[in-house]
């Protein structure tokens, strides 16, 4: 699909997401969910992205929001904005849908989006996994994506301080 993913915040676009996840569930399409803050985009969100848009036809990066990002890794998070993230993110070829969303969880957006399956990082068991039991409650299957290491914001935010 691409040519740039549609942009929604879960905040003021509940119905609307609603409303195209049910289409698309209804036309058959399997419905692939990953999120995280994706502050400074780097390798290792480039491969959980390839990686979870094998899973199906429709790729969702749901990123935090600014606020929760902050709330979440610190106050001096994040370093890119949502809104840029989130245009980045709607750049990447296997990229259907971006969410943004205010909460410090998907939980809410999960269950709304009601998605086939549930894409993380390998370093969550799948009992770690947020939102794993509403997911497999309807039938929804959870997979574990393996990790790149050595690959995070955090070592990247590091290496620039350590250029002062």
């Amino acid at each position: 699909m691409n040519e740039n993913a549609r942009i929604f915040n879960f905040s003021t676009d509940v119905d609307i997401i609603s409303e195209t996840f049910d289409r698309l569930r209804y036309l058959g399409e399997t419905i692939v969910f990953t999120n995280g803050c994706f502050d400074v985009l780097h390798a290792g969100h480039i491969n959980l992205i390839n990686d979870s848009k094998t899973y199906g036809d429709n790729l969702i990066v749901a990123i935090n929001s600014d606020r929760s990002v902050k709330a979440i890794k610190g106050e001096n998070r994040p370093i890119v904005n949502q809104d840029d993230r989130a245009h980045i993110l709607s750049s990447l070829k296997p990229v259907d849908y971006v969410i943004i969303y205010d909460e410090d969880t998907p939980i809410e957006l999960l269950k709304v989006v009601m998605p086939d399956v549930l894409a993380k990082g390998a370093e969550y068991s799948v009992d770690k996994v947020v939102g794993h039991d509403i997911v497999e409650e309807y039938g929804g299957k959870i997979v574990r994506i393996p990790m790149s290491y050595g690959k995070s914001t955090t070592n990247v935010v590091q290496k620039i301080n350590a250029l002062d």
